[in-house]
């Protein structure tokens, strides 16, 4: 395994998401593409989202592959544990928090109540993170075009 620097790996995720706004996509499919990937890959699922992504890939042809790499790149494992953090925080903000069980007892042995907070919250963070990848991906391709024209 070859193990790079945060410095390297921001690098090789700014290389990437230059190819993805240059390519000849309109800027729309490139935006929902990345917004797609990164809906995808927000979602606790265990890493079946890096196949599903490459199955949808594969099959449309309008989906940008480099912004659906990118977006595995964005969400990669390290950054996962924030994601289902902030998730459970909002399921339990919405929901209220469990009866009982502690900030420190929290685990998915607390049963049901847990995983209900967790996938609530997951959904609406990942819905929130797509739209905002969506924003910023549309703004960079404009961008990215409009300096190479």
């Amino acid at each position: 395994m070859n193990l790079v620097s945060p410095g390297e790996y921001s690098r090789r995720l700014q290389a990437r998401l230059r190819r993805a706004f240059t390519q000849e996509f309109p800027p729309h499919q490139t935006a929902m593409s990345l917004s797609l990937g990164i809906f995808l890959m927000a979602l606790p699922n265990l890493g079946v989202s890096v196949l599903l992504l490459g199955a949808i890939g594969y099959r449309y042809d309008w989906i940008n592959r480099m912004a659906l790499l990118a977006a595995v790149m964005i969400l990669n494992p390290l950054a996962k544990g924030t994601v289902y953090v902030v998730s459970f925080g909002l399921g339990a903000t919405i929901l209220g928090p469990i009866p009982g069980v502690s900030a420190s007892d929290v685990s998915l042995s607390a049963g049901t109540d847990v995983l209900v907070r967790l996938f609530l919250g997951n959904l609406l963070f990942a819905a929130g993170l797509a739209a905002a990848g969506y924003a910023v991906a549309l703004y960079g391709v404009h961008a990215t075009r409009r300096r190479r024209s």
